[in-house]
């Protein structure tokens, strides 16, 4: 049964089975939006790739929908979101995909919520990255920033007093993280054979993962505690040899447990950022801190704009047996540019430097509304003076520019 089947089954029978009785009698008063976008990306490379069997066209088009249906009753205390999402890729089949990003039925009490099937979670306050972020598995098809997630089946508990918000997730279902095919750019020496997925748990994708949230806001801080257990959404990789004698990474999937504090201090203009966690189940215990600042200058660009520095520290402890990162001991310097302009214009920009191997990198995002339904977008990535240990390395000659026109209905 594929993956995507199984993953709307189960976020369909949570559903099924939460919806209360009286939803029959409250169509009347049930509320339908319909919302989403179609785009056209290019992605433009400068150079031939580094790797055999990687497609060498210099410019890789690809066509992404998603779609959005909100249902609402019971004055907005009763809602089911709809959210597919697919992509087609001429070039990559593995890039090719499709994913419920949100398939869910969410009740709003008088100090608690429940949403149950499958929802996106986002965790974390640092920009360049979002180390305590673990509800949701990472889209690797999408981008190399980790930002686009898959959907997660899911039940969400949340709880809220005048002492901060407590907040349980039950997880029934995992989901495998996805990787570019033979075809694609940016992916690792050797393609990533997911038929030959190994999961620590026997009861392997379906073994229940557990999670629990504290948040709160103090004065001038916000601040989130939290806890995880289960399958780990990083996976390490086995190298096999097939029959034809090709030699392929099997992803295996651990058990772990993964605690975490994320903290966020805005004084004026400063934005001082946390997140730290300490996990087990990835080899020897291993704690790893992002932390750093972001000053905005407002009304610097213009009548309106603002422009915001930003400076953050990446360390991270594990050894060589956990999956690999490429932020051990990196610096993130960068700025944005919001011009509060009627177009909506953002620019983010910024360079990743190993403080040990030298390696660079670079990131450059744009934002523009054409008009009221269109909306232009960019983003470049460089990689620059990659030893061949750094996880980018087979990346080294994948610079690019990605283009975006959507048209968002």
């Amino acid at each position: 049964m594929p993956r995507l089947l199984r993953s709307a089954m189960v976020g369909a029978a949570l559903i099924i089975n939460a919806v209360p009785a009286t939803f029959n009698t409250a169509l009347a008063d049930m509320n339908l939006d319909f919302s989403g976008f179609i785009a056209g990306d290019t992605r433009i490379f400068t150079e031939s790739p580094a790797l055999s069997g990687q497609n060498n066209a210099h410019l890789n088009p690809s066509t992404v929908v998603q779609l959005e249906w909100n249902f609402e009753w019971n004055e907005g205390a009763d809602r089911i979101d709809f959210i597919p999402f697919a992509r087609i890729d001429p070039q990559d089949d593995s890039r090719t995909h499709a994913d419920i990003r949100e398939l869910n039925y969410l009740h709003l009490g008088d100090d608690w919520d429940l949403t149950i099937g499958i929802d996106k979670v986002f965790w974390g306050v640092t920009e360049s990255r979002h180390l305590v972020d673990i509800i949701n598995q990472t889209d690797g098809v999408e981008d190399t920033d980790g930002e686009d997630k898959l959907g997660q089946p899911m039940i969400n508990l949340g709880l809220q007093s005048d002492y901060g918000d407590f907040i349980f997730f039950a997880m029934p279902y995992f989901r495998e993280r996805t990787f570019p095919g033979t075809d694609g750019r940016l992916r690792s020496p050797f393609v990533v054979d997911t038929d030959r997925t190994y999961y620590e748990s026997d009861l392997e994708e379906f073994h229940p993962d557990l999670a629990f949230r504290y948040a709160v806001v103090a004065g001038d801080w916000d601040i989130g505690l939290a806890h995880f257990y289960g399958t780990s959404r990083e996976a390490r990789f086995i190298p096999e040899v097939t029959g034809g004698g090709k030699t392929v990474l099997a992803p295996q999937y651990d058990i772990i447990n993964q605690s975490s504090i994320d903290v966020q201090a805005t004084y004026d203009e400063w934005l001082w950022k946390l997140e730290s966690i300490y996990r087990q189940g990835h080899g020897d215990d291993f704690v790893a801190v992002s932390g750093g600042l972001e000053y905005t200058f407002f009304g610097a660009i213009g009548d309106n704009g603002d422009l915001g520095v930003i400076a953050e520290f990446h360390y991270d402890g594990r050894d060589s047996t956990a999956p690999a990162t490429i932020f051990d001991n990196d610096l993130f310097l960068g700025f944005r540019a919001t011009l509060n302009d009627e177009a909506d214009t953002t620019f983010l920009a910024g360079v990743i430097w190993d403080t040990k191997t030298q390696a660079q990198s670079y990131t450059m995002e744009a934002t523009k509304r054409i008009n009221d339904n269109l909306t232009f977008e960019a983003e470049l990535r460089v990689f620059s003076n990659q030893p061949a240990t750094d996880p980018l390395y087979s990346a080294r000659d994948d610079d690019h520019l990605q283009v975006r026109i959507a048209y968002y209905f």
